[in-house]
């Protein structure tokens, strides 16, 4: 089943481990030592994370590493791209604004 990327991220613990392996890369083992909760649920998180294509794992003896999945993290970036732009347009134009009324009541 194909997940949906941002259900994916909504969840804080998710988030928290993509902020982790971005890092470096690590064991289900690793990542569980970082949260108040067990190793399954941690393997759970970064099942749904792998399902949609967020992370990776690389195989290295008997250790499975998960690794952040830089490709797939720019189409969230570049889809955020957008709103980001928009929004710092409405934040030039709210200056422009704020120094218009400001320089109204400096003249007075």
């Amino acid at each position: 089943m194909r997940r949906d990327v941002f259900q994916a991220i909504a969840d804080p613990t998710r988030r928290a481990i993509i902020g982790l392996i971005a890092l470096q890369a690590m064991t289900p083992n690793a990542l569980a030592e970082h949260f108040d909760t067990s190793r399954q649920a941690i393997s759970k998180h970064l099942r749904i994370l792998n399902e949609c294509q967020l992370v990776k794992q690389e195989v290295q003896g008997r250790e499975i590493y998960y690794q952040l999945e830089i490709s797939k993290m720019k189409e969230i970036d570049e889809w955020l791209e957008k709103f980001r732009k928009i929004w710092e347009n409405r934040f030039i134009e709210l200056d422009n604004v704020l120094l218009t009324l400001k320089n109204r009541e400096n003249e007075q």
